[in-house]
Protein backbone atom coordinates (compact mmCIF):
# COMPACT_ATOMS: atom_id res chain seq x y z
CA UNK A 1 0.00 0.00 0.00
CA UNK A 2 1.33 3.01 -0.76
CA UNK A 3 1.29 6.19 2.13
CA UNK A 4 2.31 3.93 5.01
CA UNK A 5 6.06 3.68 5.97
CA UNK A 6 6.10 -0.22 7.07
CA UNK A 7 9.35 -0.38 8.19
CA UNK A 8 8.88 2.34 10.74
CA UNK A 9 5.53 1.37 11.55
CA UNK A 10 6.87 -2.39 12.31
CA UNK A 11 9.25 -0.92 14.61
CA UNK A 12 7.16 0.80 16.34
CA UNK A 13 4.57 -1.96 16.31
CA UNK A 14 6.90 -4.51 17.31
CA UNK A 15 9.35 -3.13 19.42
CA UNK A 16 7.36 -0.22 20.60
CA UNK A 17 4.57 -1.91 21.01
CA UNK A 18 5.63 -5.25 21.95
CA UNK A 19 3.43 -6.97 19.77
CA UNK A 20 3.81 -10.30 18.59
CA UNK A 21 4.35 -10.34 14.64
CA UNK A 22 0.84 -12.01 14.27
CA UNK A 23 -0.75 -10.04 16.48
CA UNK A 24 0.92 -6.60 14.44
CA UNK A 25 -0.11 -7.76 10.95
CA UNK A 26 -4.41 -8.85 12.61
CA UNK A 27 -4.45 -5.04 13.11
CA UNK A 28 -5.75 -2.90 10.62
CA UNK A 29 -3.96 1.07 10.47
CA UNK A 30 -6.68 2.36 12.05
CA UNK A 31 -6.18 0.34 15.19
CA UNK A 32 -2.35 1.08 14.88
CA UNK A 33 -3.03 4.53 14.81
CA UNK A 34 -4.81 4.37 18.35
CA UNK A 35 -2.21 2.06 19.62
CA UNK A 36 0.59 4.08 19.10
CA UNK A 37 -1.36 7.76 20.10
CA UNK A 38 -2.33 9.41 17.00
CA UNK A 39 -5.86 10.02 16.39
CA UNK A 40 -8.75 9.48 18.75
CA UNK A 41 -10.84 7.20 17.08
CA UNK A 42 -14.39 7.28 14.96
CA UNK A 43 -16.69 9.70 16.31
CA UNK A 44 -19.46 7.33 18.34
CA UNK A 45 -22.66 6.58 16.83
CA UNK A 46 -25.48 9.28 18.47
CA UNK A 47 -29.01 8.91 18.68
CA UNK A 48 -30.01 10.84 15.98
CA UNK A 49 -27.59 8.16 13.87
CA UNK A 50 -29.24 5.10 15.64
CA UNK A 51 -32.37 6.85 14.57
CA UNK A 52 -31.44 7.41 10.75
CA UNK A 53 -30.06 3.30 10.37
CA UNK A 54 -33.34 2.02 12.33
CA UNK A 55 -35.20 3.63 9.64
CA UNK A 56 -33.18 2.69 6.65
CA UNK A 57 -33.06 -0.98 7.93
CA UNK A 58 -36.25 -1.54 10.18
CA UNK A 59 -36.70 -4.96 12.12
CA UNK A 60 -38.91 -6.94 10.51
CA UNK A 61 -40.56 -10.01 12.49
CA UNK A 62 -41.09 -13.08 10.29
CA UNK A 63 -44.93 -14.31 11.38
CA UNK A 64 -45.38 -17.97 11.02
CA UNK A 65 -48.63 -19.58 10.37
CA UNK A 66 -48.95 -23.12 11.90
Amino acid sequence: MAGFDWPVLMQAGLRGLRLSPAEFWALTPAELQLMLGAGDGAAPLRRAGLDALLQRYPDREEIKDD
